[in-house]
Order: C-alpha cells, then sequence, then structure tokens
C-alpha cells in the first residue's frame, strides 16, 4: 500500500515548486507621482484636446451627437501607467469612482475600492458546514498549520468532530509566524479588508489574519470561514450578519470551495442562504466531496448523486458544477474501504485540484478586469435606478406618501427603469436589499441623471479598457 501522505506531499508539493519558479510575483505598481509629471500630463491632455479639436473640424459631415461623444472623451495617458492592475487604479479614480459616489453606490451594493482592493493576491474561500474539512484542507496544501489567535504556532489551528473554527480567518503570506486581530487587520491601509468595517465590532471580534511565510502564499490567500450549523437557531445566535460577510469574500474571491462530508450531505437553511448569496459568483464555485475513502465504491456512487441533487435545487443552475472526489488530509487513503479503483481516482482527482489552484494566479489578472466591469455595469444601472425614483418625486407636496408608494412598487419600478434603458433583467440588484437600505434615504435628496457621467464610464468600457489590455500583457504569462 502506497500511503497517502507521500501522494499528497508530491502533488502539494507540484504546487509549491510552480508557485517558486513558474509563476512571479505580483508587480509592485506605485501610484502617484511628482508635481511635474502631474504638470507633463496636464500638458499632454491639453496637447491632444487641441489636436482633437483641430482634426474635428475637418470633418464637417460627422453628426452633432458624434461630435459631443467624441469631445466628452478623454482617454487615461498610458504614458503613465506601468501595469494593468495600475490602469485600473486610474480608470476607477478618474471615471467609475465619481459616478459611484454621485449615486451613493458604496452604500446600495459595495463600498468603495482602494488601492490594496486591486493589489491584492488572489484569494481562495472555503465553506461548509462544520468538520467537513476545510481548516485540514488548507493544512493539508500548507503542509503545516497556521497561526491562530487562541492557540501556539507550533500548536496551529484546532481541528476536530465538534464545530472549532468559530472565526474567518485570512491566511495569507507574512515576514513571520503571527496573528493579527480582525479590527487592527481592517484599518491597515495595505490590506483590501476596511470594507468589512461595515459589518461592525461584533464580526471584526469574530476575524483574524493568520500570517506565515510560505511559497503558496505569496501568490495565493486563504478564507477559513466558521462552519454552517444547520437550523434557523444558528442564525439567530450569530452577532452578525453570516451571509451578508460571505457575500462580500465572495466578491473579492478567484474561487470558492463548497465542501461536502459523505455524512453530511444534507444542506441546513443557513447554508442554502449562503449559497444564494454567491449567486453571481457562480463560475468560481468549485464543490469538494470530502472524506470519501469513509466509505466503498457502490456508497460512493449513490452518495455523489445525492450531492448533485442536492446542489441542483439550490444553485438552480442548469449547469453542473464540477466536484472534486477524494481525502484531502496528510492520512493514507484507506484503501480497504475503496479498493485500487478508488485509489487511483482520487489521486487524479486531488492532482485535477491542486492544477485548478495553481492555475489561479494567472487568471487572476483576467478576472480583475472581469470583475472591474461588472462593477461598472453594476455602478450604471444603479445610477439609472436612483436617478429614476428622483424623478417620480414631486415638486412640492405629497413627498412621503409618494416615497413609500416608491418603496413598497420598487419591483414595478425596477421594469420601467430596465425597458426605458433596456437593460438585462438579471443585471439589476436583490429587490429585498435595495428596498431596505432605500427606507434609510430620503429619495427627494439623490441626484437627477447626470448622462455626462454615464457617457464617461460608457467610453471607459468601450475604448480604455480595451485599449488598456492592447497595450500591457498579462504579468503571469
Amino acid at each position: 500500500m502506497v500511503a497517502r501522505s507521500t501522494l499528497s506531499g508530491s502533488a502539494a508539493g507540484l504546487v509549491l515548486t510552480n508557485a517558486r519558479s513558474d509563476l512571479p510575483l505580483l508587480p509592485r505598481v506605485t501610484v502617484g507621482g511628482s508635481s511635474s509629471t502631474s504638470r507633463s500630463t496636464s500638458t499632454s491632455r491639453l496637447s491632444s484636446s487641441s489636436k482633437k479639436s483641430s482634426h474635428l473640424s475637418q470633418l464637417p459631415q460627422t453628426s452633432d451627437s458624434q461630435l459631443e461623444i467624441s469631445r466628452g472623451y478623454e482617454k487615461v495617458p498610458l504614458s503613465s501607467v506601468t501595469s494593468i492592475v495600475d490602469g485600473l487604479k486610474r480608470l476607477y479614480i478618474e471615471k467609475l469612482k465619481p459616478l459611484e459616489v454621485t449615486y451613493r453606490f458604496n452604500d446600495f451594493v459595495s463600498p468603495l475600492l482602494t488601492n490594496s482592493d486591486f493589489d491584492a493576491k488572489p484569494m481562495v474561500m472555503l465553506l461548509g458546514q462544520y468538520s467537513t474539512g476545510k481548516t485540514t484542507f488548507i493544512k493539508h496544501l500548507l503542509r503545516g498549520s497556521y497561526p491562530g489567535k487562541f492557540f501556539s504556532l507550533w500548536a496551529g489551528a484546532h481541528i476536530g468532530p465538534e464545530p472549532t473554527t468559530d472565526r474567518f480567518v485570512v491566511v495569507m503570506s507574512g515576514p513571520d509566524e503571527r496573528s493579527i486581530p480582525g479590527n487592527t487587520i481592517a484599518v491597515q491601509a495595505d490590506m483590501p479588508y476596511s470594507g468589512l468595517t461595515t459589518f461592525g465590532t461584533a464580526f471584526l471580534s469574530k476575524f483574524e489574519c493568520s500570517q506565515m511565510p510560505h511559497p503558496l502564499l505569496e501568490h495565493i490567500t486563504f478564507v477559513d470561514t466558521p462552519g454552517v450549523l444547520s437550523g434557523e437557531k444558528q442564525r439567530t445566535q450569530r452577532s452578525y450578519d453570516f451571509t451578508g460577510v460571505t457575500s462580500w469574500f465572495a466578491a473579492k474571491c478567484d474561487l470558492i470551495l463548497l465542501l461536502f462530508d459523505p455524512h453530511k450531505l444534507d444542506i441546513s437553511d443557513e447554508f442554502k442562504r449562503v449559497i444564494a448569496s454567491l449567486r453571481g459568483h457562480d463560475d468560481k464555485i468549485r464543490v469538494v466531496l470530502n472524506k470519501a475513502d469513509q466509505i466503498d465504491t457502490q456508497q460512493l456512487m449513490r452518495v455523489y448523486g445525492a450531492l448533485m441533487w442536492s446542489l441542483g435545487k439550490v444553485l438552480n443552475t442548469p449547469e453542473v458544477n464540477r466536484v472534486y472526489i477524494g481525502s484531502f488530509n496528510d492520512k493514507p487513503v484507506n484503501e480497504a474501504a475503496v479498493g485500487p479503483i478508488g485509489k487511483d481516482l482520487f489521486e487524479k482527482e486531488q492532482e485535477d485540484l491542486l492544477a485548478d489552484l495553481k492555475d489561479i494566479p494567472r487568471k487572476a489578472c483576467d478576472r480583475r478586469i472581469n470583475e472591474f466591469v461588472k462593477r461598472a455595469r453594476a455602478a450604471k444601472i444603479h445610477a439609472y435606478i436612483i436617478s429614476h425614483l428622483k424623478k417620480e418625486m414631486p415638486a412640492m407636496m405629497g413627498k412621503a406618501k409618494t416615497q413609500q408608494r416608491l418603496i413598497d412598487n420598487l419591483e414595478d419600478e425596477f421594469a420601467k427603469v430596465q425597458r426605458e434603458f433596456h437593460l438585462p433583467a438579471g443585471d439589476f440588484p436583490n429587490i429585498e436589499h435595495f428596498r431596505e437600505v432605500l427606507s434609510g434615504y430620503n429619495i427627494d435628496k439623490f441626484e437627477k441623471l447626470k448622462s455626462k457621467m454615464i457617457q464617461t464610464v460608457d467610453d471607459m468600457l468601450g475604448y480604455d479598457i480595451p485599449e488598456l489590455l492592447k497595450s500591457f500583457k498579462n504579468p503571469y504569462e
């Protein structure tokens, strides 16, 4: 019998070897510049603008609308941009952020982005019920424990059949082994977790960052989560919005692993809400049937079918999610239960999953662009909704009644916006969440639609981002 740990170690070593040699580090980008740079940039813009005006004067057949778009469009100069990530920062600050601030996008949908959000390493989040092997999975990849708050650095994360991880733990690279409390990590400007302050001190006391030097962590950050318990009682016992926090991390992560145990296939109410909050991030989800060597081959076939049936009801998508089967720990495979065929299957499944993880850094740049474009489209739709609600408000009398009517009939107002601007229904925000936030605002104080801001974002999506992709290559290729 070949030991499971030997096979696991070699597979994990493959990732670490690639992490050392094949995958270069994220480029460190310096934002900002001297006053001379700003002056030269301004001069180049003025020169470019004058050239455009001169050129346009020689085109008498161009329509008025086309002329207005051409005059209003201003490129971000690529001479001062050093990478794709740096370009996205500039585009966000100059073109997208003004729209978000004007229509309070950060209050309704997502906090404003910072430089650390663009510079952050790719993240992998692990979700599942208690004792499905989330912490063990991370330890297996790191080939050792990571530091935590309530245990020594030597002992590492505690593991057991009972619920042991009671907090969100971000495992990332650092110069030495240490654990940083959530309140501290959330206010550090060089960390992409400032948005978590919106969930309050109750959550931040259940959040920590575990740092340690490791080749794999130089390219990937892991997010370990508390085990999801069954029953409605678990939701009421939490002192923070567990589903909201999970949704926040899902938007930031590059890969989401849903771990299941052959003996815990039931999906509880809270787990359903968590999985539902992942909607819109379906391409990031992978399913792991862990501890599969605890049952024989015949039972494994039945368990796999039952798992796919349960997920089909919850995920509510026609596509079949990728399911990895195996026992992701450092113990040898229980060959007496699964037989030689099952052992070979587990080894191949583990290799596929590790290859998927190894591929994350290479795809990180593309995913950042993808998420940026999604955010820009969401900000545009949000601006349309807010300005539409403002337009529906009366000038003088009956403002309170009109606001309540708009909030109560938000579905109809969404439909009006969709028809007026020809927008896809699937891109609209969650109605219940939007209604809850909207009830705390005075709609009459919102801004009217500013077409120039919308046009600026359209130009960014149609011209600036394609130009950025042509000018710079993926730093991992």
